[in-house]
Parts: C-alpha cells; structure tokens; sequence
C-alpha cells in the first residue's frame, strides 16, 4: 500500500469550517500500513486557500479533510488528484483517527450531542 499524506485545516482543535479562512494547518503522514510516519502544523502567514494549495502540492498530500471548500479549489485539488473529504466538522484529532480507520466520509460531524431535554 502507498503513503498517505493528509492535510487538514484547523482553528484550535477542530477542523476549520472554512477551507479558505484558515491560519494554521495539521499536515500528517502514515505509511500503507497505517504507521504514522510524520506529523506538524503549520502556521500561515495568512489565511488563504491559494496558500494552502501550495501547500497541499508542495507536501505531496494525497487527502484533504475540510469543512466547506469554494468550488473552484475542491475542482481544482481533484484535478491535482487529491482526494477531498469537505464538509467535515469536528476534533480535528477524531476526524484524523476516523480517517486512518477508513471511516471518514465527506459530511461528517463528529462533536459530542448532548441532550437538548437535560
């Protein structure tokens, strides 16, 4: 199985619910076999989806996991052949291990419910 190199944008802890607005981005890399390989997060100099598609092409990444994504760049990283998984909210930390377990799909909301009638 080939390397896989996730790119995530993140605010704090979770996944960024803009892919363009985003400062900081969590960068990790897993072998075929799921050992992690590499793992950083970068600080931008200012947010910008441009910024972060130099990004994806300059790390080599294989998977972006976002929340919403203008048209134009998830277009643009699918040409590139990325695979993109948007509209993903959540721990970016569950969202990263969902995706190592193969569970992570495009639409995901992974925050803990708590019960609206408590």
């Amino acid at each position: 199985m080939r390397e896989k190199r996730v790119l995530i944008p993140i605010f704090r802890e979770e996944v960024h619910p803009r892919f363009d607005r985003a400062g900081e981005i969590l960068v990790a890399a897993f072998s075929g076999d799921g050992q992690p390989l590499e793992r950083k997060i970068l600080l931008l100099a200012q947010p910008s989806a441009d910024e972060i598609c130099d990004h994806v092409l300059r790390e080599r990444i294989t998977h972006v996991i976002c929340g919403a994504i203008e048209e134009e760049y998830y277009h643009y990283l699918r040409w590139k052949r990325i695979d993109v998984l948007d509209f993903v909210a959540g721990p970016f930390e569950e969202v990263l291990a969902r995706f190592m377990r193969g569970e992570a799909k495009s639409g995901d909301v992974l925050f803990a419910r708590k019960d609206v009638h408590e």
